[in-house]
């Protein structure tokens, strides 16, 4: 590390996410003072007024949209808090991006034109995805995963890495200013592989069914997922899982100088916390 963490102040938006909870952990550990960014803390993505008592007096921020980096209203949001940041005198800025989401690109250009030392972390599918959010219950609650994702392969990613490397791009000067990381997990599963690991790791009988984007786009309507966002979840996934991200990339290498976790790490561990548990 070139700069002294000890004496950095980094925002960390989505701070109780999947990947924010983890940055701000992977910054405390790295002596970096953390500021969480979420609403129970009074920040807003939506808000713009509360941007400015988050910023003020920090030296660096972890950016992750809400919704989606791809969605049609985060170029705008970025833009904007990026921007502020700048005035602020928070330049050093990362961004949580998508491996192979084109939708992403017009927010990663948005912080581009902010005028921050600016990093963009592209990430494969989180491995937490199956111990984390909306797929879990159906795992643990019926022991099956439906899923638009075919028999695509995927380098799962744990966020543990992701974390690591966005607290490394934040501590090491302007070495990684201006680039675009891309992570993976070290091997590539379909979704069924993935689940046979989690089955096996959990000791109990898991399976996945594959059905098409417009058909988990209509199972998320009769949840009561508004349209819009229906729609731009089917053409997510119809782009996302077409086979574009079934390769590995170094990024975790490159930036850590070891090897990604792979995804038996986070099965066991998922599975020995009772994530799965009925």
């Amino acid at each position: 590390m070139t700069e002294n963490a000890r004496d950095m102040t980094m925002v960390v938006t989505g701070a109780s996410g999947r990947t924010g909870r983890r940055v701000a952990e992977a910054a405390r550990a790295a002596g970096l003072t953390v500021r969480e960014a979420s609403r129970a803390q009074g920040f807003d993505w939506a808000d713009r007024s509360t941007w400015a008592d988050t910023l003020r007096g920090a030296d660096a921020a972890y950016l992750v949209y809400p919704s989606d980096v791809g969605a049609p209203d985060a170029p705008g949001a970025v833009g904007m808090f990026a921007h502020e940041a700048v005035s602020l005198g928070v330049r050093r800025l990362v961004l949580l991006s998508s491996r192979g989401e084109e939708r992403a690109r017009p927010t990663e250009e948005a912080l581009r034109g902010s005028g921050a030392d600016w990093t963009v972390v592209r990430a494969a599918w989180f491995a937490q995805n199956f111990s984390e959010g909306p797929l879990v219950e159906g795992l643990r609650e019926s022991g099956e995963l439906v899923f638009p994702a075919g028999e695509v392969r995927e380098p799962f990613v744990d966020v543990r890495d992701i974390a690591d490397v966005v607290v490394a791009a934040v501590t090491a000067g302007d070495r990684y200013a201006g680039q675009a990381l891309t992570v993976s997990g070290p091997r590539l599963l379909t979704f069924g592989e993935a689940i046979a690991e989690i089955s096996a790791a959990a000791g109990r009988a898991l399976t996945y069914r594959a059905v098409s984007a417009r058909q988990y786009g209509d199972d998320l309507a009769g949840f009561g997922v508004p349209d819009g966002e229906v729609e731009f979840l089917v053409e997510l996934f119809e782009s996302l899982l077409d086979g574009r991200n079934s390769y590995l990339s170094d990024g975790v290498q490159e930036v850590l100088g070891r090897e990604p976790r792979d995804f038996s790490e986070f099965a066991r561990e998922a599975s020995a916390a009772g994530v799965w548990k009925v």
